[in-house]
């Protein structure tokens, strides 16, 4: 099994911080030279702990700011693959998992509006297998933090303290 090193996590760290760093940046940064960089990162990216690189876009500029989280119950045993290949046509999915609790799934749904979000809703419960859902709205976002390796915040925060300070 691979394992990742402090140089792996401070890697990651950098690429989540900033993903346009040349690899000659984040070498300064970690002690290695851009070519090392590259060899790492290209080793992460073959063993799928990089799984690769996107723009992060905010919704609310191409006109999707509204979202709800709906948990999804479904008639019987539904696997999550079924769940999955349901929920793949509608595009205001944006993210859904499976979940421990009553709910068979939480959905995570984006739309431009109300109206289109009340669409997307009754598209969703549509779906064959689901039974009925909870739908819950949101009204503003508190906090999003990208993925971090452990020991790594991208935030210049230690342990005890959070992106707006001590806890």
């Amino acid at each position: 099994m691979f394992r990742m090193d402090k140089t792996d996590h401070r890697i990651i760290s950098c690429m989540v911080a900033d993903a346009r760093s040349s690899f000659a940046d984040i070498g300064a940064k970690v002690g290695l030279s851009a070519p090392a960089v590259k060899r790492r990162v290209d080793r992460l990216l073959d063993l799928g702990v990089l799984r690769g690189f996107t723009a992060v876009v905010d919704p609310e500029a191409l006109g999707w700011g509204t979202e709800a989280f709906v948990e999804v119950y479904c008639h019987g045993n539904v696997t999550p693959g079924q769940i999955r290949v349901g929920l793949e046509p509608l595009a205001e999915v944006v993210g859904a998992y499976t979940v421990s609790g009553a709910a068979d799934a939480i959905v995570h749904l984006r739309a431009a509006s109300i109206q289109h979000l009340e669409t997307a809703l009754e598209r969703l419960r549509a779906v064959d297998f689901i039974d009925r859902t909870v739908s819950t709205v949101v009204l503003s976002k508190l906090l999003e933090r990208p993925a971090m390796p452990e020991g790594g915040t991208g935030l210049d925060r230690g342990p005890s303290q959070g992106a707006i300070g001590p806890i």
